[in-house]
């Protein structure tokens, strides 16, 4: 076991890590129990949910579709959240678990995702996640990031007042090319980059003439994500060889193979984590699994392989 563990270390933005597998922010993480749940799962790090200044309710129902069939969700919640006051006793569950904790910061101008960076870079957070691309809340993430010269000022100016690592959580966008926005980031000072964020939808209710949802901001995520994410890690990897967290739609140890032979260090798991009915035991058989191809094909550690397709 242990040397199966020492296989799948890693190391991304600056933090090391037991092994690959963390969280994608949106699971759980808003309350310190939450907090100690995710812990309790096996995890190499936990990611809180975005976090925003002040608190933030969830959106009025119906803002969730759970597609079980296609291991997949559509959600307008809006980014709740409990405000910035209660970053401390996060970040402190985390320690206390002996896990990193990397805390999810949103905003809707650039002087507030310098507040909230700053408080979690103060409250001791192993690491700060920029979300610069949430589609659910009007205002924040994607829209406040709607140029590229918008994300680099963003991470820029966080990059220039805390000491934790920056991490920039990157979706596609039918506005603004990816690749553009990941330099942007890079160049801002992101010292490694989460992608993706849940993809723009919308769901339609036919049969009552409307928005499936109470807001036409919709997020899709899970397993039809897969290849798009994949894309995105593949194509900024090539581009800038940068420090990539793969996320989207990883359900079984091959997408998590898949994502590392395409450039990724590190791995967010969101929607197969909320549909399982035992996350420690999905966490554990995709890490075991992970590990049985590392050795089946050769590889020495999970560093041999990050970005392996584009060497061949």
């Amino acid at each position: 076991m242990a040397k199966s563990q020492g296989r799948l270390s890693t190391e991304v933005g600056g933090l090391a890590l037991a092994h690959p597998l963390m969280n994608g922010s949106g699971v759980l993480g808003s309350t310190r129990q939450q907090i100690g749940t995710m812990c309790s799962w096996g995890l190499a790090a936990v990611v809180t949910k975005t976090i925003t200044q002040y608190p933030r309710s969830v959106s009025r129902p119906p803002n969730i579709l759970y597609l079980r069939e296609l291991g997949a969700l559509i959600n307008s919640l809006g980014l709740p959240n409990p405000g910035v006051e209660r970053i401390g006793e996060l970040v402190e569950e985390g320690r206390r678990c002996g896990l990193p904790v990397i805390v999810s910061v949103g905003g809707s101008s650039v002087e507030e995702y310098v507040r909230v960076a700053s408080a979690a870079d103060e409250a001791g957070a192993d690491a700060v996640e920029l979300n610069l691309s949430c589609p659910t809340t009007p205002g924040y993430g994607l829209d406040a990031a709607s140029s590229p010269q918008l994300v680099y000022r963003i991470v820029r100016e966080v990059s220039a007042v805390v000491r934790a690592p920056v991490i920039a959580k990157l979706g596609v966008s039918l506005r603004v090319g990816l690749l553009e926005l990941a330099g942007k980031a890079l160049e801002g000072g992101a010292r490694a980059l989460t992608l993706i964020n849940s993809v723009e939808a919308l769901a339609v209710d036919p049969e009552n003439l409307r928005i499936a949802l109470s807001s036409s901001s919709m997020g899709y995520s899970g397993t039809p994500i897969l290849y798009i994410g994949l894309r995105a890690v593949y194509e900024v990897f090539r581009e800038y060889g940068a420090e990539v967290i793969g996320c989207g739609g990883i359900s079984s140890w091959r997408d998590a193979a898949s994502y590392v032979l395409a450039g990724a260090r590190a791995l967010q798991v969101a929607t197969a984590l909320m549909l399982s009915r035992n996350p420690k035991a999905f966490v554990e058989e995709l890490l075991k699994g992970l590990s049985s191809w590392l050795e089946s094909r050769g590889f020495r550690s999970l560093r041999d392989a990050v970005g392996y397709i584009h060497r061949v």
